[in-house]
C-alpha cells in the first residue's frame, strides 16, 4: 500500500508517531542541556507545526487533545492540592490572587492606553489577559514532589481567583460590546455559577462516593473520573465562565475520594503526563507564528510591550506576597514560575476579542475589537512567558525539593530502624483493602519496605491450595505495583498460622503488622473480632501491629475518628502510631478526629510537623465507651488505639472495645492499633528516640 508523505502528514499512524516520538526525545535531549522538557514540548510544537517545517496541522486531533491535557493540568491541582492547608491559607490564597489580578490589570490598562493608544474597552480587555494565567508549570512541581509546599498552595488557590476574575472580565467585555448589560445580565451570571458550584461541589462528591464504594473495577473507576472532569468543565462554560474552572473544581470535588497513595491517582498522573499534557504544549507550540513579527514594526511593538507587562506584573504580583508573607526567595520564584505562563485563558480572551467587530473602517476592513497585532503579539507571549515560567519553577521547585529532601535525610538520621510492613494475606476478598491500607500508612520514602505473606496449613488435602495461596500472593503484589511499590511475596508452610506470622517477623525484621479478618459470610456463625489466630499472634509479638476490618473502600472514607486511652503517650510506641494516623489522614485527605484525655491530646499536637485537618475532644471515661458511638456516621472509619496487658495505658474495658465495634457499628471500617511494647529488644534504640511525623 502507497503512504502518502506529503507535507502536512495526513496518515493518522504517522502523525501519532510523530507526536510520539517527540514526546520520547525531546525531555530526554533537553533535561542535557538543562531546559525545562515543558519548554521543550512547546518548541517542537513550533518546528513541526503549520508555521514551521508544516509537518503537521493544528486539527480538530490536536485540539481536542490539548483541551483533554490542559483540563487535566487544572484538575490535577485540585486533586493533589492539600485540602487542610488551602483551607488554612485560604486568606494568603485570596490576597495572592488579588495581586495577580489587580497589579496586571492596573499595568495592563496604563500601558495599553498610553503606550499602544487603545481605547478604554480594548485596554481592559488586554489587562485582563495578563492578569489570567495556566498553570503549565505544575507537572514540574507535582514530578519534585512538593505540591504541598505552602507556596504551591496559595498560588494554585490564587490561580482560581485571578482566572475567575479575569475571565469575569472578558464575559463583561462581550456583554458591554453587544449592548447586553443590563440588570437581567447581572441575575443570569449570578445564579449560573451559584448553581455551578453547588453541583460540582456538594453533587460530585456524593456521587463519587456511591460509584467508589459500588464498582471496584480500576477501568470504570478511571473512565468515572474522566466523565468527572469534562461534567465539570462543561458545567463550566454553560455557567458562562471557562472550562478550566470546572476541572479545577472538580478536582477539588473528588480531592478526599482519591488517595495520593492509590492506583487510582497512579493512573491518573500517568496518562496525564504521557500523553495529554504533552499533546496540549505542542499545541501551544503550534500556534507560534514567526513571521508575524517580520511584516511590520506594529506587529514587534505590540509583542514586547505585552510580554514586558505581564511578566513584570506577575513579578510584582509575586514580589508582594513574598514580602507580605515573609516567604523565601526559592518560594517567591516558585509563585512567579507558576503565575507567569500564558496560555489557556490568554489564548480564549483573545481568541474572542479578535472575533468582536466594533465597526468597518471605509474601504470596508472589519475593526475589531483586538487586532492581527494583538493577535500575534499573544502568541510571542505565550512563548516567552512560558519558557521564563519554566526555568522559574525549575529552580525554585528544585531548590525547595533538595531543602525538603535534607531535612526528611535528617530526620531519618535518628536511631529509628528500618520499615518493613507485613501483611498476611488469606482472602481474595480482604487482601486488596489490606494492601492499599499499608502504603496509606508507609512512610514517605518507603518503596520497597511492605511484604505479604501467605500461609499453607502443612495438613491441608486440598491440591491446590499452594497455586491459590500463590496467585493471592500476585494479586498483593500487583496491587502495590499499581502504586509504584515494591512487594515481597512470602509462602510458607506451617502447622500453625499464628507460629508462622510470628516467625516470619523475627526472620524479616518486620516493625508493623497488619492484620485482616476472615470475611463475613452469610449464613455462617457471628465472626469474633478479633479471632483466636489474631490473639494467638498479639500475645507472641510487641511490634506495632494493626489488625483492620474492612466494611468499604479506605479512598471512600469521610472521616476518621481515633479513641485513645489515658496515658497513651507514655507508651514506647506513640509517637510509631500516630505516624500511621497521621499518614493516613495525610493521603486520604480524610479529617482525623481525636477522642482522648486533655493531656493526652496535648502529646498529640506536639508530635506533628506538618498538620493535617483535624479536630480534638476530650474524653477520659472509657469505662462509658458507647456514649461515643452517638458521634458515628456513615463512611466513618473507627480505629481504636488499645494497649496489651502491662502497657502504661492498658484498661481493663479494653477487651470490649472489638467487641463494641463491631456490634454497634457493624456498617464502619474498624482498625485496632497495638502500640510497639518496650520488651522487644530489636526496638530497645527507640526508648529514648524523639520522633516525628515524616
Amino acid at each position: 500500500m502507497f503512504i502518502d508523505f506529503t507535507l502536512p502528514f495526513t496518515n493518522p499512524v504517522l502523525k501519532f508517531l510523530l507526536i510520539l516520538i517527540i514526546i520520547l526525545f525531546a525531555p530526554l535531549l533537553l533535561n542535557k542541556i538543562r531546559i525545562p522538557h515543558l519548554l521543550g514540548l512547546i518548541i517542537a510544537g513550533a518546528v513541526i507545526g503549520p508555521f514551521g517545517f508544516n509537518l503537521m496541522e493544528r486539527d480538530s486531533s490536536i485540539v481536542l487533545t490539548g483541551t483533554i491535557g490542559l483540563l487535566y493540568i487544572m484538575f490535577l491541582a485540585g486533586l493533589e492540592i492539600d485540602i487542610a492547608d488551602f483551607k488554612k491559607n485560604s486568606g494568603r490564597s485570596l490576597i495572592f490572587g488579588l495581586f495577580t489580578f489587580c497589579i496586571p490589570m492596573v499595568l495592563g490598562i496604563l500601558a495599553s492606553i498610553y503606550l499602544l493608544n487603545f481605547n478604554l474597552l480594548t485596554s481592559i480587555l488586554l489587562a485582563s489577559m495578563f492578569a489570567s494565567h495556566t498553570l503549565i508549570t505544575y507537572p514540574i512541581v507535582s514530578k519534585l514532589g512538593i505540591t504541598k509546599n505552602q507556596a504551591v498552595t496559595i498560588t494554585v488557590g490564587g490561580t482560581m481567583i485571578t482566572d475567575t476574575l479575569a475571565l469575569l472580565v472578558l464575559t463583561i467585555i462581550v456583554g458591554l460590546s453587544a449592548g447586553s448589560v443590563d440588570n437581567g445580565f447581572w441575575i443570569r451570571l449570578g445564579l449560573s455559577l451559584t448553581l455551578f458550584g453547588a453541583i460540582v461541589l456538594i453533587l460530585f462528591p456524593l456521587l463519587g462516593r456511591w460509584f467508589f464504594k459500588r464498582f471496584h473495577d480500576n477501568v470504570s473507576q478511571y473512565i468515572f473520573v474522566l466523565v468527572v472532569v469534562f461534567l465539570g468543565a462543561f458545567l463550566a462554560e454553560t455557567a458562562g465562565i471557562e472550562p478550566i474552572i470546572g476541572a479545577f473544581l472538580a478536582g477539588l470535588a473528588m480531592n478526599r475520594l482519591i488517595p495520593r497513595t492509590s492506583p487510582l491517582m497512579n493512573r491518573i498522573e500517568f496518562v496525564g503526563n504521557a500523553l495529554f499534557i504533552p499533546f496540549f504544549l505542542i499545541g501551544v507550540g503550534m500556534l507560534i507564528d514567526y513571521r508575524a513579527f517580520f511584516k511590520d514594526f506594529e506587529t514587534i511593538k505590540v509583542a514586547i510591550v505585552m510580554t514586558v507587562v505581564a511578566t513584570l506584573a506577575k513579578f510584582l504580583a509575586a514580589l508582594a506576597t513574598q514580602k507580605s508573607f515573609r516567604y523565601t526567595a526559592d518560594q517567591r520564584r516558585l509563585i512567579f514560575g507558576l503565575s507567569n505562563a500564558q496560555a489557556a485563558a490568554t489564548l480564549a480572551a483573545v481568541m474572542v476579542g479578535y472575533g468582536i467587530v466594533t465597526g468597518h473602517t471605509e474601504t470596508g476592513e472589519p475593526i475589531r475589537l483586538l487586532n492581527d497585532s494583538v493577535l500575534n503579539g499573544t502568541i510571542l507571549m505565550i512563548l516567552i512567558t512560558c519558557t521564563i515560567a519554566s526555568f522559574a519553577t525549575q529552580r525554585g521547585a528544585g531548590n525547595i525539593a533538595l531543602s525538603e529532601a535534607s531535612n526528611t535525610a535528617q530526620d531519618s538520621e535518628k536511631n529509628l530502624p528500618k520499615e518493613r510492613i507485613l501483611i498476611p494475606v488469606g482472602y481474595p476478598a480482604t487482601a486488596e483493602e489490606l494492601v492499599h491500607l499499608s502504603v496509606t500508612i508507609q512512610s514517605k520514602g518507603n518503596r520497597d519496605g511492605l511484604y505479604a505473606l501467605h500461609v499453607v496449613p502443612n495438613a491441608t488435602t486440598d491440591s491446590t491450595a499452594d497455586r491459590q495461596g500463590r496467585r493471592l500472593l500476585e494479586r498483593a503484589v500487583m496491587t502495590a505495583a499499581a502504586t509504584d511499590n515494591e512487594m515481597q511475596e512470602l509462602l510458607r508452610y506451617d502447622s500453625d498460622i499464628a507460629n508462622a506470622i510470628v516467625s516470619t517477623l523475627h526472620e524479616q525484621k518486620i516493625t508493623d503488622l497488619i492484620l485482616g479478618l476472615r470475611p463475613e459470610r452469610e449464613g455462617e456463625p457471628f465472626v469474633p473480632f478479633p479471632s483466636a489466630t489474631i490473639d494467638s499472634v498479639l500475645t507472641q509479638n510487641n511490634i506495632t501491629t494493626l489488625i483492620y476490618k474492612p466494611v468499604q473502600p479506605l479512598s471512600t472514607a469521610g472521616r476518621l475518628l481515633v479513641f485513645v486511652p489515658d496515658r497513651a503517650e507514655k507508651e514506647l510506641g506513640f509517637a510509631l502510631w500516630i505516624r500511621k494516623v497521621w499518614n493516613m489522614g495525610r493521603n486520604t485527605h480524610t479529617k482525623v478526629v481525636f477522642y482522648a484525655s486533655s493531656s493526652t491530646l496535648s502529646q498529640i499536637r506536639l508530635q506533628t510537623k506538618n498538620p493535617i485537618e483535624a479536630e480534638f475532644h476530650v474524653f477520659n471515661d472509657w469505662d462509658d465507651f458507647l456514649i461515643l458511638f452517638r458521634e458515628v456516621r456513615a463512611n466513618d472509619i473507627l480505629l481504636a488505639v488499645l494497649s496489651r496487658k502491662g502497657g502504661a495505658s492498658y484498661h481493663k474495658c479494653m477487651t470490649a472495645v472489638p467487641d463494641y465495634l463491631t456490634r454497634y457499628a457493624p456498617s464502619n471500617s474498624h482498625i485496632l492499633i497495638y502500640p510497639l511494647q518496650p520488651c522487644d529488644p530489636r526496638h530497645n534504640d527507640l526508648n529514648n528516640a524523639s520522633l516525628l511525623i515524616s
